[in-house]
């Protein structure tokens, strides 16, 4: 006979399951997108308090704005003033609104304050991107090994409904930033030593091209199976002036496709193992070739998992990053990235934990990330180490691009708690010359042919 308490158990079981259905169903309402969700499928209504606002879309610049000039000063809000500061003394009250990383940067630095501003919800996308978001649905989807993208209509968010973990981190790795990035003077840089005064600071052009940013819609199985092509090109210091590299990132097959120019060989070497935790050259075992923008290139070593959703302080509307007419060393002072030049306000974020698989290995086994509930940047994470401890703690800081009419977080910092040093990299922060995003085919760059060792070989030795 059966157990009338495990049949009442069964049918409350099946009736959740059924609401849960029900809603599921509801979720993946495309009408929904553009009315009470906003084209990427964020809620577009403020929470219940008031402190996160309800959607408002993209804002243009001030009046005057044009390349070249700092991107900070056209900002609507600029005048702003903080709501309040979080640091060592208070931030047990707020911890409920920080992620862990937040909290033992807090605790672990002295000196270090987190400004919290108004938030604001301005991460918008053009027409033909919220269109092809729209058809997304139904169509695009992961393929059946369980981590690569089979197919979506790009450009646009491949999820709008996101359902894993998997397809949060794919909404973030296709969301809309033009066809390319172009930093004509970056600095990557990692900060000296504790005690020391010594940074190591690698002076650089560097190119993102991104083949299916194109205006227009098509099937992204129609196109190169390329997440992006990378190139770089040091001009410092001496040990690293002349190295040049292109990387193709793919997004269907496991490592990358990396040559590398070394100018006292003069030569192109092939460089297969050049992928996931493999350190960058030059900078002394602080920086992986997965980590920039917080995390980059293939997702195939880990099981990616949807925690939930949030409401936390995150960087946003951080302009300081982008200040190319600043001092550098006075943003990115010797501990941390100067309080100044951080700006966090509360927005609803994706939580996804990333876990490395079964038979495979990573030098962080355990990742958190923290996903913009609006324009799916990477807005902060955290790396666990082999034996569970917090190990890195990471910031990707972003501002509205007026070229895209999108937000976009390439400027990003990234902490060894365990050494005491970090990483910035990917900014614009007294380099002297802004970043450009790139909305049409400009030149040599942003055609296929420019990253083949052949090509890489003759521009090197110039």
């Amino acid at each position: 006979m059966r157990n009338p308490r495990t049949a009442r158990a069964s049918a409350l079981l099946a009736t959740l399951l059924l609401a849960y259905g029900a809603a599921g169903a509801a979720d993946d309402d495309v009408s929904r997108l553009g009315k009470d969700l906003t084209p990427s499928g964020a809620e577009k209504a403020g929470n219940k308090d008031g402190s996160i606002p309800a959607w408002t879309g993209s804002e243009a610049p001030a009046s005057g704005w044009a390349y070249g000039k700092f991107r900070g000063d056209y900002w609507k809000h600029k005048a702003e003033k903080p709501l309040f500061s979080i640091d060592a003394a208070n931030v047990d009250k707020h911890k409920d609104k920080l992620t862990p990383g937040q909290v033992a940067l807090v605790k672990g630095n002295k000196g270090y304050r987190m400004d919290v501003y108004p938030t604001h919800r301005s991460c918008g996308v053009p027409d033909f991107v919220a269109e092809n978001t729209k058809k997304n649905v139904g169509v695009a989807k992961i393929g059946a090994d369980g981590w690569t993208l089979a197919d979506a209509i790009v450009p646009g968010y491949p999820f709008p409904f996101p359902k894993t973990g998997t397809e949060v981190i794919y909404d973030s790795k296709m969301r809309y930033r033009g066809v390319g990035v172009e930093w004509k003077n970056n600095f990557t840089a990692v900060s000296p030593r504790k005690g020391g005064n010594d940074w190591i600071s690698a002076g650089s052009e560097q190119t993102n091209y991104y083949p299916w940013g194109a205006k227009g819609s098509r099937h992204f199985n129609t196109l190169p199976d390329v997440e992006s092509f990378v190139y770089f090109a040091y001009n410092t210091p001496t040990a690293l002036a002349g190295q040049g590299l292109t990387i193709k990132n793919f997004l269907n097959k496991p490592g990358t496709e990396t040559f590398y120019y070394f100018p006292g060989q003069r030569r192109v070497r092939r460089m297969p193992a050049y992928a996931y935790d493999a350190p960058q050259i030059g900078f002394e075992n602080q920086y992986t070739l997965d980590e920039p923008f917080v995390f980059n290139g293939p997702i195939d070593r880990f099981d990616w998992k949807l925690v939930g959703k949030k409401e936390l302080y995150v960087p946003y509307n951080a302009f300081g990053l982008y200040k190319f007419d600043g001092d550098f060393h006075k943003i990115a002072q010797n501990d941390y990235v100067s309080n100044d030049a951080r700006r966090y306000e509360l927005h609803r974020v994706y939580v996804v934990e990333a876990t490395v698989k079964n038979g495979t290995r990573h030098s962080s086994p355990k990742k958190v990330f923290y996903v913009d509930e609006d324009s799916y940047n990477l807005l902060a994470a955290e790396d666990y180490d082999g034996q569970g401890k917090m190990w890195k703690v990471k910031e990707g800081y972003t501002i509205p691009v007026y070229e895209t009419g999108t937000c976009d977080a390439t400027a990003f910092a990234q902490y060894n708690l365990l050494e005491g040093r970090y990483v910035i990299d990917e900014h614009a922060a007294g380099t002297g010359k802004d970043m450009r995003w790139v909305v049409e085919p400009d030149g040599q760059k942003f055609k296929e042919s420019f990253y083949t060792s052949d090509n890489l070989r003759a521009i090197s030795e110039r």
